[in-house]
């Protein structure tokens, strides 16, 4: 995944966070949010390591 679109799903999930959505959702949101989170710090990491065999 590239990290640009890891970004604007970060962004996109803390927008539907800051709405009125039930309990439910909410939850499913912070799953996800959490994932992509993970992923893009997971290519930041990957980036920096392959930066420095170069």
């Amino acid at each position: 995944m590239d990290k640009s679109v890891a970004r604007l799903n970060i962004e996109h999930y803390r927008r539907l966070l800051a709405t009125d959505i039930d309990d439910c959702k909410r939850q499913t949101i912070i799953k996800l949010l959490a994932q992509e989170e993970a992923t893009l710090a997971s290519l930041i990491r990957s980036e920096k390591a392959e930066k420095s065999r170069t």
